[in-house]
């Protein structure tokens, strides 16, 4: 990987990882805008703990190059999961936030998309193993 193609990956894989590491408060803490989200998608309180492992996990493996491809693909998965829940069950303009944490979650969902498009060498590696 080039260096520009190497700068882009990291920039998006840290956009990722910041978004993602800051929902994690709100998950861990049992905030109560996070405990009425996973109410109403029936997952409260081991889908929004367990989620936020899940998420901690992938923050990891977005920040370290070696294993971004890995980050990449949880962070796919998450935020389709996020984006379908948005669009079918909470709303986009979830608790009247004008629409911001579906914004986060498409950001974090192009991120991981740029990620593991620039990091396909991993990805056919992992396919071939």
């Amino acid at each position: 990987m080039n260096n520009k193609k190497f700068y882009i990956e990291r920039i998006a894989a840290w956009i990722a990882a910041v978004i993602l590491l800051q929902t994690l408060y709100f998950k861990f803490t049992g905030h109560p805008d996070s405990v009425m989200l996973f109410e109403q998608l029936g997952a409260e309180p081991f889908g929004r703990i367990g989620l936020g492992i899940i998420e901690l996990l992938t923050v990891i493996f977005l920040i370290l190059p070696k294993t971004s491809h890995l980050g990449a693909i949880l962070g796919i998965g998450i935020m389709l999961g996020a984006v379908f829940s948005h669009i079918f069950v909470i709303g986009v303009n979830y608790n009247h936030d004008g629409g911001v944490l579906f914004s986060l979650a498409l950001i974090t969902l192009l991120c991981s998309i740029v990620v593991l498009v620039l990091r396909k060498d991993k990805l056919l590696g992992l396919l071939k193993k």
